[in-house]
Formats: structure tokens, sequence, C-alpha cells
């Protein structure tokens, strides 16, 4: 795929699930979570510096080859369980599982995603 889009000038659409494939076939991540845009930045940005709690959940779920890093990872990676999505109302999708979150804020106000620092975007009240 690089060498086409190197050759061609092409762009592509990659839609995945896994960051660790994504890092190494785009040059821009948009993060959703239930279907709403949470971070969107140039790959490198967002690697070295997620802002969203749950990219940098997605990012600590990524398995690293070494059994010590990978265990302390799993430990730190926080709740992957997925709640009802009628729970959360009219606020932030993510408020029931970020460990960030603060009532009634997060629970009652959708956050708009806003420019943090030159291309990187985020939908968090408190990132």
């Amino acid at each position: 795929m690089q060498d086409l889009k190197a050759e061609f000038g092409l762009t592509y659409l990659f839609i995945a699930h896994d960051l660790a494939v994504i890092r190494h076939v785009s040059d821009r991540v948009a993060v959703m979570y239930r279907g709403k845009l949470v971070e969107t930045a140039p790959a490198e940005a967002l690697y070295a510096r997620p802002l969203h709690p749950y990219t940098q959940l997605l990012l600590r779920s990524v398995p690293v080859p070494d059994t010590k890093a990978e265990a302390e990872r799993r430990r730190l990676a926080g709740s992957a369980e997925v709640t009802n999505p009628q729970a959360t109302g009219r606020g932030c999708p993510f408020s029931a599982r970020c460990p960030m979150a603060q009532f009634p804020t997060c629970a009652e106000k959708a956050p708009p995603l806003t420019a943090r620092s030159g291309d990187h975007s985020v939908a968090c009240h408190f990132a």
C-alpha cells in the first residue's frame, strides 16, 4: 500500500480497530467512539501525545513483545468493558468509562471537537 501511495500519489481511507497497524499505514488518524470523532491528528502527533482518554486506552491495549512490560500495560489499561449506549444520555459518549469524567459536565454536555495544538483536535472537556 505504501509503495502504491508513493508511486501514484494515492490517498487511502483505512478503517481498522488496531492502532498498531494504523500507525504503519496512516499519515493522519481519526479516532471514533460510538460513531463520534473523539480525536484527530497527524499520526506522529497522535502517537506521541494522545489527548483523549479513549485514544490513550486504545494505545495502552496494543500488545508489546516484552512480557513484563505487557503485564504492566494490561494492568494500567483500564476497563475495556463496554457500557450500555443509552446510559451516557446526551453527554460525552465515553463518560461512563472515562477516568477523567467529572459530573455533571461530562454526563450532560457532549464536548465539541476542538483544535488543541496545530492540527490536533480532541472532543474532551478535560483533555
